[in-house]
């Protein structure tokens, strides 16, 4: 019987890459005309609040979900994997050091790496091959008739609580959560971060930190060309 590897597993934006995905991916769809300009509309007063900080990322990050959800729809397939190929060509080394060096660290020990994201699983196949991740788990939009997009979500909720993945993918992939390390950004990644062995919060926002400071998780953060350990 084959022994059971160790799993590491990761958010991936705001946690690897150092913007969203998501984000640079509707903007790439509004740049081939394939979603509509005033798509902005819907997510431009949260992201001004956010600049002003008024507001707060994860509202921003909502807004922009909403408009893609929206305006998906009737959207050719290609669309979608044209915008994702643009962005991770042009993006895939913007990265925190941090999370890019850990990554390299457990490839050497021969961790299986996962990474689970709220952002379309299209992008994350792309990008996450290139940093060395062995399987990426994110949303999958249905593809209708003609390969258009329908608007609906694939397994909705399985995929919104990371937890979920997390036990999907140990199970059919014969993994191990003994030794196991998790890192992620927001309070959305609190229920795979119980599951592990070394929980990592990284850059945490506001409802993360408070968490890890109850339970006594590590908590790095990455500023400039300077980790700290908190």
């Amino acid at each position: 019987m084959a022994k059971e590897r160790k799993v590491a597993i990761f958010d991936v934006d705001g946690t690897i890459f150092r913007s969203s995905l998501l984000i640079q991916v509707v903007n790439a769809l509004i740049a081939s005309e394939a979603f509509p300009e005033e798509t902005r509309d819907t997510y431009e007063q949260e992201y001004a609040k956010w600049l002003d900080r008024e507001g707060d990322y994860e509202s921003y990050i909502d807004a922009v979900v909403k408009a893609f959800r929206e305006h998906l729809k009737g959207v050719h397939y290609s669309a979608l994997v044209d915008a994702a190929d643009k962005v991770v060509e042009e993006q895939w080394k913007r990265t925190y050091r941090y999370t890019r060096d850990l990554i390299k660290q457990l490839k050497e020990k021969d961790y299986f790496l996962l990474a689970v994201s709220h952002s379309p699983k299209t992008v994350l196949d792309k990008f996450c091959p290139r940093i060395g991740f062995d399987k990426a788990y994110g949303i999958f939009y249905e593809i209708g008739p003609q390969d258009l997009f329908t608007g609906n979500v694939v397994d909705e909720h399985l995929i919104y609580n990371k937890a979920n993945i997390v036990k999907r993918a140990v199970e059919k992939d014969g993994l191990s959560l003994d030794g196991s390390i998790g890192v992620g950004d927001t309070e959305s990644d609190v229920p795979f971060l119980e599951m592990v062995a070394k929980p990592i919060c990284f850059n945490p926002n506001a409802k993360l930190y408070r968490h890890a400071k109850r339970l006594g998780w590590e908590v790095i953060v990455e500023r400039k060309d300077v980790i700290y350990s908190i």
